[in-house]
Parts: structure tokens; sequence; C-alpha cells
């Protein structure tokens, strides 16, 4: 008895050894291929920087236009960072987005402090400075952003691009800071890596061969037939022009030439300017804050230049109506028009205008025209918009609803620059939960007290029911 219980007890012994051993071997090999997982999650981490953008409007996320850009690169280009080394990691994200579009692209950070040589061969001007660098072309990004960085992408492949816009005959002053300047729009344009110019025409044959896109502004007096000629030969020769024309007021200290040489030109082209005065009567322009003198707009047409402006409202003061048909060399699109609640009288020449007068023009109007002139060479063609009203662009209006990203859009499109129009920045979404005293009271029980107490009551039930 004795030797079977010691043989029982050695058989006992050696099967938990064998267990023990078995366990071993399997959290060793659970442990390895843990540690293999790991050292492969990290390996692939580092090797392929993969990011997901869980945001409601893709914030993080770069446009189809930039990544196209990217994506389409002939060449190595390089991002070059110059900061201190602690403000490198504020710019990371947004660098890191367009090296991971591309191969192609590489990033490197320069710490001006201690390579200040580098930093000065660079022209350094401000810390937290980005430089896009393609082959020999290398440009400053007017900020760290999407907006700047693909800008100065463009600006590499494409070259300087010049908006010029037309003074002396009493247009919208392109370096005014008062209401009725252009400064902002110059700014705004700037940072979309255009350079901006003031010209004249009057003592012109021609518009400058470095003008991108010819800005006419609201004109007050009449462009004579030198200025227009030269206008004439600009667009019908592959240039860009976009015509901003104020109804002609003729009362107290409003006055406006008709411009008949220049409406001839647009009415060739198949644009009409009418001799007319839109007024709006939509309530909507009340709540916002505007009056009749201004129409506003959230009807808009499929176009690159209002594609992304649906569901927003722009607005235009002091404005006319336009008519649109195409010729043979010329293909017009409506934009945008006004409300079937808009009217549009013909008396110009007084300020006592009535809303209710049975000679008034009923709406909607058309208010912004883009034309395709046929230069017979398939990719040079000219380009012009035609909007009846100069002041939405001016200081006073700039900021007004989504006046801001049609003037941008528009000199994008006729500058061949669509990849710019919707790289606009992506503002954060406002997502608070807005409750009332009575819901947060609600809230409040329900997640002090409810809550805790179904746990009670949960656990309390679990243990009676073990008992």
């Amino acid at each position: 008895m004795a030797d079977t219980g010691a043989i029982e007890k050695h058989t006992r012994q050696h099967t938990v050894a064998q267990r023990q051993a078995r366990y071993g071997a399997t959290a060793s090999l659970y442990t390895i291929v843990v540690i293999a997982a790991l050292v492969l999650v990290n390996w692939l981490a580092n090797r392929y920087n993969k990011t997901v953008d869980t945001t409601s409007n893709k914030q993080y996320t770069l446009s189809q236009e930039t990544q196209r850009v990217i994506k389409n690169l002939k060449q190595d280009a390089t991002i070059t960072y110059i900061d201190k080394a602690d403000g490198f990691n504020s710019a990371k994200p947004m660098l890191e987005r367009y090296a991971n579009l591309s191969p192609k692209v590489h990033i490197q950070y320069i710490d001006y402090r201690k390579q200040p040589t580098i930093a000065r061969a660079y022209g350094l001007r401000y810390p937290g400075t980005a430089y896009v660098e393609i082959g020999q072309r290398r440009e400053e990004a007017k900020s760290v952003t999407e907006e700047g960085l693909t800008g100065a992408f463009l600006k590499d492949l494409k070259g300087v691009r010049k908006v010029c816009v037309v003074s002396g005959s009493q247009e919208h002053p392109l370096d005014a800071s008062d209401g009725n300047g252009l400064s902002q729009f110059k700014t705004l344009v700037e940072r979309d890596n255009y350079q901006t110019q003031s010209i004249t025409l009057v003592n012109q044959t021609a518009v400058p061969t470095d003008c991108n896109v010819l800005v006419i502004a609201g004109p007050q007096t009449d462009y004579t037939a030198n200025e227009v000629t030269a206008i004439k030969n600009y667009v019908e020769n592959g240039g860009r022009a976009l015509f901003l024309l104020d109804p002609p007021l003729d009362f107290a200290k409003e006055h406006t030439a008709p411009n008949p040489e220049l409406n001839k030109l647009l009415e060739s082209w198949g644009v009409t300017p009418e001799a007319d005065l839109i007024l709006e009567r939509n309530p909507v322009a009340q709540i916002v804050g505007t009056g009749p003198e201004i129409p506003l707009v959230n009807t808009y047409e499929s176009h690159p230049i209002v594609n992304d402006l649906k569901d927003s409202f722009t607005g235009f003061p002091i404005a006319r109506s336009l008519e649109i048909k195409n010729t043979d060399k010329v293909t017009n699109q409506k934009l945008f028009s006004t409300s079937g609640s808009a009217i549009a009288t013909t008396k110009l020449n007084s300020d006592a205008i009535s809303l209710n007068d049975p000679t008034n023009k009923k709406g909607p109007f058309v208010l912004g025209v883009a034309g395709t002139y046929n230069t017979g060479k398939p990719n040079d063609p000219g380009r012009f918009v035609v909007i009846g009203s100069s002041g939405f662009l001016d200081n006073g209006m700039l900021g007004f609803q989504s006046n801001r990203d049609l003037a941008l859009n528009a000199i994008n499109w006729l500058s061949s620059d669509e990849d710019l129009i919707s790289i606009r920045p992506k503002q954060a979404e406002d997502r608070r939960l807005n409750m009332t005293q009575r819901q947060m009271n609600t809230f409040a029980y329900f997640d002090l007290i409810g809550i805790p107490l179904l746990i009670i009551v949960g656990g309390v039930s679990i243990f009676l029911k073990r008992r």
C-alpha cells in the first residue's frame, strides 16, 4: 500500500510538473507573440504614418485639391520650417499631412538659434515660417496652414501671378483703408500668393503683360475708347478680367457715368448691364440688418466660383441687373440671381423711389455672370466675370457673410487656380449641447443619483442570486 501511495504521489507530481511546464510554455509563447506584434505595429507606425479624421467637417484632412497638387508632383519638394526647437511641435501635424500624401515631399526643421546662417540665407523675417522648394524655385508660405502651404506649392509650380486693379476713372482705390477702399481685398488675394498692383490704362495702348487678372471695380466716369480697346484686346487674346459695374445713378451727390463704350464691349460678349437699380423686398434682409438697396443672394448655379457657396448669403449694395446670351465666340453662364421678391426701377435720377411703382420690373434678376471667350487656342481661352455691383468688394461689405469667398473664388477661377477655391480654412463647428435649466436638473439627478442607484441595485441582485 505504501508503495502504491508513493507511486500515485509521484504520478501526481509529474502531472503537475507537466501542466506547469505546458502553461509556462504557453505563457512564454503568448508573451513572444505579443512582443512581436508590438514590434511590428511600431515598425509599421514609423514607416506608415496614418491618421483618422473623425471630425464632421474633416477639419484635419487636406482638401482634394491639395491632394491632387501634391500627388501630381513631378519632382521632389522640400518644406523647410524655421523656428526655435520647442516650436517645431506646433507645425508638425500640418507639415506631416503633406509628407504623408507623397514620398516626393520632404520636411526639414531648422532651429534659427543654432543655425542662424541658414536662417538668414532663407531670408527669415519671423520665426515660425515655412518655405516650399521645388527645383530651383523657393516660395515663402504666407502661413503654416493649408491655404498658405498649398499656395506656396502653386506659386512654385506656376510662377508669380499678379492681380491688376484699374484706376483713373474714380474706381475703388486698391490701397485705401476707408469703407470705399479695397485694402482688405488686397490683403486677401496676397494671402493667396498673388501680387497686387494699381494700374491706369488712360495712357496705355495695352494691358501690361504681367497682369494675370484685371479688376475693374466700379468706374464712376466713362472709359475712353483707348481704355476699352486695351481691355478688349486683353481678354480676346486670353486675358482674364473681373468687371464690377454699378447702376448709372444721377442725383444729388450720386453720379455714375453710363460708360457706353464699356457697356458696348460687354454687349458684344453677350452680357448687357441694364440701366436699373435693384431693390430687395425679401424679409430676410431685415433679419440680417440690410435695407432694400442691398439685394441678398442665396441661390447659386453650378459653377466653380459658386459651388461652395450653397446655403450661404452674399450681399450686393447698389446693384444693377444683367441680361445674358451666348455668342459665336462667347459662352456665358449665370452665377447667381436675386430672389423673386426683388424689383428693379429705371428711375435713376431721383432718390424718391417707390417699391410699389407699377413701372418697376419684377425679379428674379441675374447679378453675376461668368464668360469664356474662344480665342482659337484651346488651352488659352479668355475669361471674364461680370457682377452688377462693385460695393460688395469694398472694405465696408467684404466681411459680410460669404462676400469674401465669392471675391476670392472669382479671382481663383479667372487665373485658372481652381485648386485654391476649396482650400479655405475649415472652421471648427460649435457642437455644444444647449439645454434649459430643467433639462440640466434632470440630467444631474440621473447622473448623480439614477446611475449609481442602478449599479447598487444590480450588484445586490447578483449577490442575492448567487447565495
